[in-house]
């Protein structure tokens, strides 16, 4: 790569004080040319590690990026993953002021496994006989770059934009329904925003998940059992403010509040 100006470990330092302080920088692909993808998985893992060692727990994992709305709003062409630390699941649907940088929210399918998946060669017939139970979700994320002006090598960096989630009560046995046509309405402030079906995340939801564990494993990491994996969002991601409130109601398992 030649002479750079910033080292891997460089680039996760300012992006784990960008999350501390509250202030966005700028995006790492400005602060350093020709960043490629395993480099930004680098850096993700650099500050995974960062956290564990301060006493995080992971709870599970997260897919971005699936549908083609998202794809469009941050102009790239394929999904990405990042961690999910015990501290991001908000179980009261409340999410404190500046707990998320830039939030947006997104509605999900979450999946919670009641044994490992572990690419490379996992198929969705592995997802269905691994998936404890299924639940309705919103992941709440945020960017530690300025005004989210990202490229794909920024948001995988940045632990997959990652900021929080929201898990609704009621559990579903995923072998119950076709995730593919499952039908959303995604409501603000008591209007409806947008709506989407399943088949946005990636064709179905369970490839997703197949697709993840898959992907992960280029890199070593593995879906556990017990761990929460959020599925990818069914519709473009909406802005949000404090005082906003946001439900997401599923055809078919319920629905998932959370408010600002």
């Amino acid at each position: 790569m030649g002479n750079r100006l910033y080292s891997n470990a460089d680039l996760a330092h300012m992006l784990m004080e960008a999350d501390r302080n509250k202030r966005p920088i700028e995006a790492l692909t400005a602060l350093q040319e020709g960043l490629t993808l395993d480099d930004a998985y680098e850096i993700q893992m650099i500050n995974v590690q960062k956290m564990l060692a301060s006493g995080e727990v992971i709870s599970g994992k997260k897919i971005g990026l699936t549908s083609l709305g998202m794809q469009k709003l941050l102009g790239v062409d394929e999904p990405d993953y990042g961690h999910l630390y015990e501290s991001m699941n908000l179980t009261t649907g409340n999410v404190p002021k500046d707990f998320v940088l830039q939030p947006k929210v997104e509605a999900e399918i979450a999946f919670v496994l009641k044994e490992d998946l572990i690419g490379p060669n996992v198929t969705v017939e592995d997802v269905y006989r691994a998936t404890d139970y299924i639940v309705a979700a919103f992941e709440i994320v945020g960017s530690r770059i300025k005004n989210w002006k990202i490229k794909l090598v920024d948001t995988i960096s940045d632990n997959a934009s990652s900021g929080c989630y929201v898990l609704s009560e009621k559990r579903y046995n995923l072998n119950d329904f076709d995730l593919k046509t499952e039908k959303m309405k995604f409501y603000k402030n008591g209007e409806l925003a947008n709506e989407g079906t399943g088949a946005e995340v990636m064709g179905d939801p369970v490839y997703s998940v197949a697709w993840l564990a898959n992907k992960m494993s280029e890199y070593g990491v593995e879906l556990k059992k017990g761990e929460i994996i959020l599925s990818g969002a069914l519709t473009a991601a909406l802005t949000a403010e404090d005082g906003d409130e946001f439900e997401a109601v599923f055809e078919n398992f319920g629905s998932v509040k959370i408010a600002f």
